[in-house]
């Protein structure tokens, strides 16, 4: 599919400028579901759409933690914010961690993440689109500056490619030098290195409210045949929650969704939770730039 470059531009420009205005305002006892609305509604604003619902990691959870319709958690610890815009189905996917506890640690677990980040930028771009840069290397270089800092990369979360409709279209970007020799072709892109103090290794946990539309099929439940018309007509198959749900068809549409997972037609997301072992406090920071490089050799940070 031919990537359409002015949507593509325009879902970054947007992520940016929600970035620069969300982060100033985001403070510790903040709750999480004030700030997850005030991005949505921002991108709304500037008339993109959410590309999936924000998430707000605290802390040892890497990803996928989105407040629910009636969540009471305050923000506080190592915050992970990354959320996305799209256009029409081309998307826009950045993050950025924020220190909450005025915390040494905290602050350089962020620096080691936005400088793997950073390196892995200035690599792709100075390397053209020759052919000759492969997906390893870039791994390979956020790998070494993670490490450089006494820190460990997350192995197991990558970076990903992405294509209309599909926020993971396929190509991983690795966070380490995973020795496949894959280049880097023309293509849309985000990356997105998360470091920790753990094990470098997330795992599941609990079930996060975030569901993909992963099937069409019918299903017997008026309340589920409603709740699924809504996500197919809305979402596509990108990303949503529960709280968006429930904001446009009440409570009652948390029973039709249960009813489509169990029916096969939704993926429920669970958390990623950093592995750990004894009771050493877990933390994971996250930076996360969408770059765009086409045919030509261009090579451009759309959320920049």
């Amino acid at each position: 599919m031919e990537l359409d470059k002015e949507k593509i531009i325009k879902a970054g420009k947007i992520a940016s400028e929600v970035k620069a205005w969300i982060k100033p305002q985001i403070k510790k006892g903040m709750p999480l579901i004030e700030i997850a609305e005030k991005i949505e509604e921002k991108i709304i604003k500037l008339e993109g759409k959410p590309a999936f619902p924000v998430n707000l990691s605290i802390d040892n959870i890497a990803a996928h933690y989105t407040p629910s319709h009636d969540d009471k958690t305050l923000a506080h610890g190592l915050l992970k914010i990354d959320f996305g815009v799209h256009i029409d189905g081309w998307t826009s996917d950045n993050a950025f961690s924020v220190d909450l506890e005025n915390s040494e640690e905290n602050k350089k677990l962020i620096k080691a993440s936005e400088d793997a980040l950073e390196n892995a930028l200035k690599l792709i771009e100075n390397s053209g689109m020759d052919g000759g840069l492969s997906l390893n290397e870039i791994g390979a270089k956020i790998q070494e500056t993670i490490e450089s800092r006494g820190f460990s990369p997350v192995v197991n979360l990558s970076g990903h490619s992405m294509s209309k409709w599909e926020l993971h279209s396929g190509t991983t970007v690795p966070n380490i030098d995973d020795k496949k020799n894959i280049n880097l072709k023309p293509g849309l892109y985000a990356v997105e290195p998360f470091v920790t103090t753990g094990l470098g290794k997330v795992h599941d946990g609990k079930l996060s409210g975030i569901y993909e539309l992963i099937s069409e099929k019918n299903v017997r439940s008026l309340i589920a045949r409603e709740v699924l018309k809504f996500v197919i007509k809305e979402y596509n198959t990108l990303p949503f929650c529960s709280r968006w749900i429930v904001k446009k068809l009440g409570t009652r549409a948390l029973i039709g969704l249960r009813q489509l997972e169990e029916n096969g037609n939704l993926h429920h997301f669970p958390h990623l939770v950093e592995k750990t072992s004894g009771t050493e406090e877990i933390k994971v920071s996250q930076t996360e730039e969408t770059i765009f490089l086409d045919e030509k050799g261009s090579f451009i940070v759309t959320t920049r």
